[in-house]
């Protein structure tokens, strides 16, 4: 659906996006995860067609966005960081006022407008003012916004910021459904909670240059320490050890009375069976995850939010 190569944006002395190459499919969720100042929004504003890049090109749906911009805008949506609506007017008004820039039919923008409120939970909200509503009821505004023209690409830059938790999984709730009737959707966030949930594959993003790309399960890969399963025991012997090491087709490494067991968290039923069955008493179990925070951290050799 997008294929992006060797594109690069700099801003003065500053290079914002450097070289970066990527292909998003049809009907997946795509994030881009990285800290503020990484070049994520940057590479959104290229790919929405707001800013034009130095090097490099986009296509959307097979189209170069730079050949053919109008009917690349036809095919997207976006759904900026900062909030974009008139506080003054309702939600209806906003929605009435974003709609008819798209050319929509003043009929049919009616029936998408009330879908689109149902979508988002606030159809009896609409004849509030935007500045009676919290933080995460503009946010979903400001998606129903985007929503209108039916884009085939959503482009979703950090669309969670400094709301609630509450209306943060009500937007998730959205993007699961526009997602599941087929939507593509580009996710930008420092939050890897958000990317976990959501995309098909990420893009991590540093200083202008994606350091990986993949599935969460290839990124995992990437990293030299792998999950393990820790149990401490009340009491385990040579034998014991043994007995698991043959009980169990994993590594396992022993320590005064605790293990460590290399493997996920999917196995902790068949590791507690063979303890079980050697009638070995578990005091404490201890997961250790590879999530997207230490794969940023192992990559980089910095935390993610630093």
């Amino acid at each position: 659906m997008i294929q992006v190569a060797h594109l690069s944006k700099s801003f003065q002395n500053i290079q914002a996006v450097n070289d970066i190459s990527f292909s998003i499919n049809k009907g997946e969720i795509f994030g881009f995860l990285g800290p503020n100042g990484a070049g994520k929004s940057t590479t959104l504003h290229m790919m929405s067609t707001l800013l034009k890049s130095d090097t490099g090109s986009i296509h959307i749906d097979g189209m170069d966005i730079n050949e053919h911009t109008a009917t690349c805008k036809q095919l997207i949506g976006i759904v900026p960081q900062e909030i974009s609506l008139y506080e003054d007017l309702s939600a209806y008004q906003n929605l009435l006022f974003w709609g008819n820039l798209y050319g929509i039919s003043k009929e049919l923008l009616k029936e998408r407008i009330h879908t689109t409120l149902k979508l988002i939970g606030l159809f009896d909200r609409k004849n509030d003012l935007v500045k009676t509503y919290s933080g995460g009821m503009k946010r979903r505004i400001n998606i129903a916004a985007a929503l209108l023209h039916q884009p085939k690409v959503l482009f979703m830059d950090e669309p969670t910021v400094g709301i609630d938790p509450q209306s943060r999984n009500h937007i998730f709730e959205v993007i699961e459904t526009l997602n599941a009737q087929g939507m593509t959707i580009v996710y930008t966030t420092h939050y890897m909670e958000e990317v976990e949930r959501l995309c098909d594959r990420i893009a991590i993003i540093d200083s202008g240059k994606i350091i990986a790309q993949g599935t969460q399960e290839t990124l995992k890969e990437l990293v030299p320490t792998k999950e393990s399963v820790q149990l401490e025991l009340n009491l385990l012997s040579e034998n014991n050890i043994d007995q698991l090491q043959q009980l169990l087709p994993y590594a396992i490494t022993a320590d005064s009375n605790k293990i460590s067991v290399a493997s996920n968290v999917r196995e902790l039923p068949k590791i507690i069976s063979v303890c079980n069955e050697l009638n070995l008493s578990i005091n404490d179990i201890q997961l250790n995850k590879i999530n997207l925070e230490a794969i940023f951290l192992s990559l980089t050799g910095k935390q993610l939010r630093d």
